[in-house]
């Protein structure tokens, strides 16, 4: 059951991220730009949809717009936060843009808090990145 929760989690961390990232590149979010960014179908898109309203991360204006509530914002950026530094790092120690992005996809929902927060000290603060490993 714990996989199951877990994987449940990590899509609708998909859900919030992308409608995040189309909420930066477009005027509005409809449920057709999700689908099309994630190459899912439209009814998969609305049972999502149906999903992230009923736990209160997304709200669905009259016309169809998507705008994500406060909850699914924090929950979009830190998602976000994590695959852009995770990817950017695994680019700057050698990594293909393409394989960084797609295992940061991976990292970002099973990385522990704990974890996430060291290496991001370790690569801000502390000034070390590919060059100086």
């Amino acid at each position: 059951m714990d996989y199951i929760r877990h994987k449940s989690e990590e899509s609708v961390e998909d859900y919030l991220e992308t409608i995040h990232i189309l909420s930066q590149r477009l005027p509005v979010v409809r449920s057709v730009d999700i689908a099309t960014e994630l190459h899912y179908s439209k009814p998969s898109i609305s049972v999502a949809m149906k999903n992230l309203r009923a736990r209160g991360y997304a709200a669905v204006s009259p016309e169809g717009y998507i705008a994500l509530t406060d909850l699914g914002k924090e929950i979009a950026l830190k998602t976000y936060e994590r695959h852009v530094l995770l990817r950017d790092w695994l680019i700057r120690l050698g990594v293909a843009p393409e394989t960084a992005s797609q295992d940061a996809c991976k990292m970002e929902h099973d990385i522990s808090e704990e974890s996430f927060l060291a290496i991001k000290q370790y690569i801000t603060y502390t000034g070390h990145d590919a060059d100086s490993l």
